[in-house]
This record gives structure tokens, C-alpha cells and sequence, in this order.
């Protein structure tokens, strides 16, 4: 925590998380293939980590990339994926489920919900909450269903995260009391400072990246760090 804000980085593979968990970082967000918007990660790596570093890991499940409505096969290995996650010691899974309409899939969330709350470990809701229409609705869908965190911009599109701030900071005063918003999708070093003291939900979202030669994205450190400076004004 730096200058009382959660941080969480999202995080690609092995070696971008154990550099990260030697910043003052609160929890990872693992992942894999960034350059689709993220996957979840093999059992392996979270394994791996867990051995290795202490911070909070919470999960990817997302089976493609594209868009979040799946047909049954794709949430049977959802479900297992999140199953042997948790089995892993994941300290959370991260994850949304919509209709085609882009109305969240009630059904699948709530079963989900209650798997990983079978564990004592967090659901989050991921940015598939930033393509449905009534956001207000949604909370109130979300807090019945048991969702302890939401991952949004607020519907900003990417990387504007800028022009969401208002709406998370109001979704945050309506329903913080019960249900986290975690603002992230685009928060860079010229504009983490506002992001917080705008949305002032206590927590943020970042990842931190470059492209890599071979085209992967990865950590940047440098960046990091700078982000990790600029906190330390507000």
C-alpha cells in the first residue's frame, strides 16, 4: 500500500510477478496472454508463485479472448479451471459472465459466486461490467448475487479511463459500503493521480507494460516505479 491505496498490478508470467512483489504491491491479478486481454493463467505458474512470493494472488478465468458470453463447453472448463484454481490456494477468482444482450448471465455468476465462496475467497467481476448498459442495475444484480469486487473504467473505452472516473466515484458512494470498485483499463503514470482522486474508492488497477521483442507484453519496471512515485504525491 502506498499513501493508503490498494494497489494491484496485473500480471502476465513468473518472472513479471516475483519482480513486482518486490514493490510495495498489494495484491497480483495473474493472467496470461496480455496481448488478448488477458487468460487465465496454467495451474503451474500459480503454484509456482505461491511458493515463491506472499502476496494475494487473484485469478483470471477467462477461457478466449473476445467476447464474454460462452457456450456450455467453455464454462465446464471454466468452472474446473476455477475449481483447480482455488484447489491452488488462489486467493480469488476473476471472471464475468454476460447474455448476449450483454446482461449479465445471472445463472453462471451466481454459481460461480458460490464456488469460490465455498473457499472463503473473493469473487471479482471483471470488465465485462464496462459493456452493460444499466450499471446501476448491474451493482445491485452483482451485490445480490455476492460479488465482493468489480474491475471497471467506469465504461470508459480504452485507454480513456479518465472520462469514467465520475461514474465509478458515483457507483462508489451509492453502493462502496458493500460492494469494492476497483478502477483500472488504461491508468498510466501521467494520469494514476487523478484516476484515485477522483474515484477515491481507496484502490487501483494497473498493469504497467511494454511490448517486448517477440511482441509479448511484460512488466515495465521503470514504469512501475514512476507510477508507484506519483501515488506518493497525492
Amino acid at each position: 500500500m502506498v499513501n493508503n491505496t490498494i494497489i494491484e498490478i496485473c500480471i502476465g508470467n513468473v518472472a513479471d510477478a516475483i519482480k513486482a512483489a518486490s514493490y510495495p504491491i498489494d495484491r497480483i491479478e495473474l493472467n496470461s496472454a496480455l496481448e488478448l486481454g488477458g487468460l487465465t493463467p496454467s495451474i503451474e505458474t500459480l503454484k509456482y508463485l505461491k511458493k515463491h512470493i506472499s502476496l494475494p494472488i487473484c485469478c483470471m478465468d477467462r477461457i478466449r479472448g473476445g467476447d464474454f458470453c460462452y457456450n456450455e463447453h467453455e464454462y465446464e472448463i471454466m468452472f474446473a479451471d476455477a475449481a483447480n484454481m482455488l484447489e491452488q490456494k488462489a486467493d480469488g477468482i476473476v471472471f464475468g459472465f454476460l447474455n448476449q444482450d450483454k446482461t449479465i448471465n445471472i445463472v453462471k455468476t451466481k454459481e460461480m459466486v458460490k464456488l469460490i465462496h465455498f473457499y472463503h475467497r473473493e469473487a471479482v467481476f471483471h470488465k465485462a461490467f464496462d459493456e452493460i448498459e444499466d450499471l446501476d442495475k448491474a451493482c445491485e444484480t452483482l451485490l445480490e448475487l455476492g460479488i465482493d469486487r468489480i474491475l471497471t473504467s467506469g465504461k470508459a473505452v480504452y485507454p480513456d479511463i479518465i472520462s469514467g472516473c465520475k461514474t465509478i466515484s458515483l457507483l462508489h458512494q451509492k453502493y462502496g459500503q458493500k460492494l469494492q470498485f476497483l478502477p483500472g483499463g488504461g491508468v498510466r503514470t501521467d494520469n494514476i493521480c487523478e484516476v484515485i482522486t477522483t474515484t477515491k474508492t481507496g484502490q487501483i488497477h494497473m498493469t504497467s507494460k511494454k511490448e517486448y521483442p517477440g511482441g509479448y507484453l511484460g512488466l515495465d519496471e521503470i514504469q512501475l516505479q514512476q507510477m508507484l512515485e506519483s501515488i506518493r504525491t497525492i
